[in-house]
């Protein structure tokens, strides 16, 4: 290795270490921390995504064998934090990425001066080649750990066990893959086999899901920008677990549509892709610059909708009074199913979020649902496995609301189940009041 490739080694480990303590310790997320300019060369990035991605998220077992591994506890402060962030980059490369070991530690020490821990060197060298030493036994001990063995903060490991028993370990372990990457093909411009085939000619290979009929998977991940007529609105990316959205709202033509949780657009431009003859389609989001993204994304698509900046459950502030025949919540959650997306919230996450998320969800039924059209539809979503936010939310709505029933049951998609996102579906259609009216048991 020259030593100008060695120097960018310990440049991009320096920054991933930063970038890794700015998350951990600042409770910054992975988006914010990798929107900044990273100072390193564009050769370079590949790896620093790798670093942090990867350190972020096994950072539960890597801060347990740190913790063994470490003989002197380190400090609470900015500089220490860093330090920590470090090694556990160390040992992140050690037992995922391909790259030689003396390497790995070279360049890993090297890095410590740009943090300003020169005088650590040491002691990151030692943890390094003393957890190659020890790793067997590390790995014996750490089975009896469940933070460790599944790299998740506790509670939420007990949170999964006690909705989905049988499923837990499944769950878990989808949470740590590396995530596929979905298309959405526009099939109202082309056709999805023909698409595939032009993805074939330009070496990438992708497969259908016959029960989302817009829905390719890449067989390797590659830029958005690069795919085949991506410019021109034909393509766009998103999950097939997302995509099932318009099919269960199912939109009609003349309708009025709501997305009252917009941003980035994604399903907005779905519903639009599959019904271009709304009366009207509304995106809603609270979040302006999100809703940019979401504008922007409606240009590239060549689609058409009104686009509201405000709060979904104020609706005395931007609702005008004409009932909707299809309304969308797809409802701010604790997001539990694309972990493997974002594993950032494996560490941001805290229990005590989920109250104010379960309120929040309960106010944003119970202010939208009024907006709903006799004979309409209201489609409730999360990207969580958590029954709380799920199917207890939907029951508890149910329960209240003589005027609402459940179409189709519950639907519960896990993490990784047809290597798809975890989604929670819940169709409500809207009718006169009748007594007696009860919601039907969760599937399991």
């Amino acid at each position: 290795m020259s030593a100008e490739r060695g120097a960018a080694g310990a440049r991009v480990r320096g920054v991933a270490a930063k970038l890794n303590a700015a998350i951990v310790r600042d409770g910054k997320t992975l988006d914010a921390v990798l929107a900044e300019p990273a100072g390193v060369a564009d050769r370079d990035l590949p790896l620093l995504r790798a670093l942090l991605y990867g350190s972020i998220r096994w950072h539960h077992r890597l801060a347990w064998q740190l913790d063994r591994l470490v003989t002197r506890r380190l400090g609470r402060g900015r500089k220490d934090a860093e330090l920590a962030a470090l090694i556990r980059l160390g040992l992140f490369q050690l037992q995922w990425l391909r790259i030689p070991d003396h390497a790995a530690v070279s360049a890993t020490v090297d890095a410590a001066a740009l943090i300003g821990a020169g005088r650590a060197r040491g002691l990151v060298n030692a943890v390094l080649r003393r957890f190659r030493r020890e790793e067997g036994r590390l790995d014996a001990a750490m089975a009896e750990v469940p933070e460790a063995r599944w790299s998740h903060p506790r509670w939420l490991i007990d949170a999964i066990e006690a909705d989905w028993t049988t499923r837990r370990e499944g769950i878990l372990e989808a949470n740590n893959r590396q995530p596929p990457m979905w298309l959405r093909v526009n099939t109202r411009r082309v056709d999805i086999d023909d698409y595939a085939a032009t993805l074939a000619r330009a070496g990438l290979s992708a497969e259908r899901r016959d029960d989302v009929p817009s829905a390719l998977l890449l067989e390797e991940p590659a830029p958005a920008a690069s795919l085949p007529g991506y410019a021109d609105g034909l393509v766009s990316v998103q999950d097939a677990a997302a995509q099932l959205a318009a099919a269960y709202l199912d939109p009609r033509p003349g309708q009025r549509v709501l997305d009252a949780c917009a941003a980035p657009g994604g399903k907005t431009a779905h519903v639009l892709e599959a019904c271009p003859r709304l009366a009207e389609a509304v995106a809603l989001d609270r979040d302006p610059d999100r809703l940019k993204l979401a504008a922007d994304n409606l240009a590239r698509l060549g689609l058409a909708a009104t686009l509201i900046d405000g709060d979904a459950a104020d609706t005395e502030a931007w609702w005008d009074g004409r009932p909707f025949e299809r309304i969308l919540v797809d409802a701010p959650c604790s997001a539990i199913g694309v972990v493997r997306r974002h594993p950032d919230i494996k560490v941001l996450r805290r229990e005590s979020d989920l109250d104010a998320v379960a309120a929040l969800q309960t106010r944003l039924l119970e202010r939208l649902w009024p907006l709903l059209a006799p004979g309409g539809r209201l489609l409730y979503a999360t990207c969580t496995v958590l029954k709380r936010e799920n199917h207890g939310q939907i029951e508890r709505f149910l329960t209240d609301r003589a005027d609402a029933s459940l179409l189709g049951g519950h639907r519960q998609l896990f993490p990784g189940e047809a290597n798809m996102d975890g989604f929670y579906y819940a169709c409500l259609e809207k009718h006169e009041a009748r007594q007696g009216s009860r919601a039907s048991s969760p599937k399991q």
